[in-house]
């Protein structure tokens, strides 16, 4: 079980573990990071089975991905010598240790999605609420004189 510890911060710059624990999550919190470890956690892929598994990734962007991770050590690139060249991508040692994380996110994601869109509903119904009582006239306004 993770316990959140406390970092102390000194006047104007984060200490090296802050550092560390932000550049992490960056480059595994993006958009796209996520959804290819979990993709590969389960098998070794080929870049077009990759670009399928994640819906709406442009292949640009996959390019990208895939390096990222790769120069993270996370991803293994393997280039078969065919004629077309087959390419593989598999998590190393080091990916199969995120996607245990990963994985266990995206359970938490599964169990807690109702609550979320029940938030999401509340939220929406008290802005809409505030949006229409700021419409109101008079509300929230000083009264406009139509004379002057």
């Amino acid at each position: 079980m993770l316990k959140p510890r406390h970092f102390e911060v000194s006047k104007g710059e984060a200490p090296d573990s802050c550092r560390a624990v932000t550049e992490m999550l960056n480059r595994i919190g993006d958009k796209w990071s996520v959804g290819v470890v979990r993709q590969l956690g389960v098998r070794t892929l080929r870049f077009s089975e990759l670009r399928m598994a994640l819906e709406g990734i442009s292949q640009k962007m996959l390019t990208t991905t895939l390096r990222g991770l790769e120069r993270d050590g996370f991803v293994r690139r393997t280039v078969y010598p065919t004629i077309p060249p087959r390419v593989d991508y598999e998590l190393t040692e080091l990916g199969r240790d995120l996607w245990q994380p990963v994985a266990a996110l995206g359970e938490w994601a599964h169990r807690n999605r109702a609550r979320v869109e029940a938030a999401r509903a509340a939220f929406d119904t008290r802005a809409a609420k505030q949006a229409l009582a700021q419409k109101k006239p008079g509300a929230g306004r000083e009264p406009v004189n139509p004379r002057s």
